[in-house]
């Protein structure tokens, strides 16, 4: 991050709410094509892109080095069947049934690679029809699997990701997938986890997008404030169902080819298809410009948690215990670790301030070297947005509610700890 950047994000968050943050997320048709690598820098997309939360599209000269695009895609540009199963046959993945819903979602189940090529391959052959649906491949793991495996590098652009440094650094899980579908698979209208960014790079084949800017999704809702399941559907042209759909704008389409790579923007409600046989690469990933929609998200989570267990609050004892055990069933994370969340990313901005990165480190693939590579102008960006979200946190009346002896070092001398990195950093 250079210095005009670091003043611009500065001056921008200086009286940003995350509550307002659709103010500066304004309806577009137009997505921006980053055609060459060169001339792009990390700042130009930090200030364009990450600070007034907007979409674009990457070249395919973005992935050009990528092992995935040399080995997993034939001459024709059809997936790599023989080679995906030699190297991956017997991994035990995800796969989802387009033509079945639950609930808002595909049902899935765990099957072996092997065996969904083997469909996949039939599907083909049997003019995209199969007894057992349309299924894809989502949500596969495979980085973590196989992580010898020459896929892909991750984009300087994207790298300031704090949810996979944080899983990284606990060990439990990550926010890396791969997803591999015939033509008509599709993913149904969401917005992604904790309100996220994504990252979606096509290693073959086509997809399309729909894209709704953070606010849109309040006029897709039915009437018990349910959102659709299919944006393209004919019932939400039924006002007595969908009384406001009439008051949306068009959704911003995408027709994204091999080898590009799209940026969803935080808070972006979105539906996907494949056009074609596809297979594309995906991160979710937080960062400083995006906490604050995160925290957000998460006190959203909680108080309709509560609305819907309020009955409960007068004999239950362990009442506001509770609601964070759901809210964590429902999302993948409660206030307590949160917490533990922002201090693991404060400690490794802390230590590069404070004590450097000797070569040795810096040439391992490790955050702190991200972070080394991204500026120290970066790491006091990130710690003034932590200090934003934590001093939020710490006032919080349900955070405040818990039993937080547990929380090491306290959030006070944390925040303490944070305030004096940045004022020595900025000497």
């Amino acid at each position: 991050m250079d210095r005009t950047t670091f003043a611009c994000s500065t001056a921008f968050f200086h009286d940003y709410s995350s509550s307002s943050h659709t103010a500066f997320c304004l309806p577009t048709g137009h997505v921006d094509f980053i055609e060459k690598v060169d001339s792009f820098t990390y700042s130009d997309f930090f200030r364009d892109y990450l600070i007034p939360n907007h979409p674009c599209i990457f070249s395919a000269k973005f992935t050009e080095g990528w092992g995935s695009r040399r080995n997993w895609v034939t001459w024709d540009g059809k997936p790599n069947f023989d080679y995906l199963l030699q190297k991956f046959g017997e991994a035990i993945v995800p796969v989802a049934n387009c033509d079945v819903r639950e609930y808002n979602s595909n049902p899935k189940e765990q099957i072996p690679f092997k065996e969904y090529i083997n469909y996949w391959k039939e599907y083909i052959r049997n003019d995209y029809r199969s007894s057992r649906g349309c299924l894809y491949l989502k949500d596969w793991h495979l980085n973590r699997a196989f992580p010898e495996q020459d896929v892909y590098t991750t984009p300087v652009y994207f790298t300031s990701d704090w949810l996979n440094e944080y899983w990284d650094a606990i060990g439990v899980d990550d926010y890396r997938f791969v997803y591999m579908g015939p033509k008509g698979s599709w993913t149904p209208f969401h917005a992604d986890v904790f309100r996220s960014y994504s990252w979606s790079a096509n290693i073959c084949g086509r997809k399309k997008w729909l894209l709704y800017p953070p606010g849109q999704e309040e006029y897709l809702k039915d009437r018990q404030g349910n959102l659709p399941f299919d944006v393209t559907a004919p019932d939400l042209q039924d006002s007595n169902v969908y009384p406001r759909y009439t008051q949306s704008q068009p959704p911003v389409e995408i027709l994204q080819e091999a080898g590009e790579i799209v940026f969803i923007p935080s808070g972006w409600h979105h539906q996907v298809y494949n056009l074609e046989d596809t297979i594309s690469i995906n991160h979710n990933w937080v960062n400083g410009c995006n906490v604050a929609i995160m925290w957000c998200f998460l006190q959203d989570e909680l108080a309709a948690v509560q609305r819907e267990i309020n009955e409960w609050k007068d004999p239950m004892d362990d009442w506001h215990l509770q609601c964070q055990l759901i809210m964590k069933s429902c999302t993948g994370i409660d206030y307590k670790e949160f917490y533990n969340f922002l201090k693991v990313i404060a400690e490794n901005r802390i230590s590069i301030l404070e004590n450097g990165l000797d070569d040795e480190a810096l040439a391992k693939n490790t955050p702190k070297a991200a972070i080394s590579t991204l500026g120290m102008l970066h790491a006091v960006f990130d710690l003034k947005r932590t200090v934003k979200v934590l001093t939020s946190l710490s006032a919080n009346e349900d955070f405040k509610k818990l039993d937080l002896t547990s929380l090491s070092p306290p959030p006070e001398a944390l925040l303490h700890h944070l305030k004096a990195a940045i004022d020595t950093a900025l000497l």
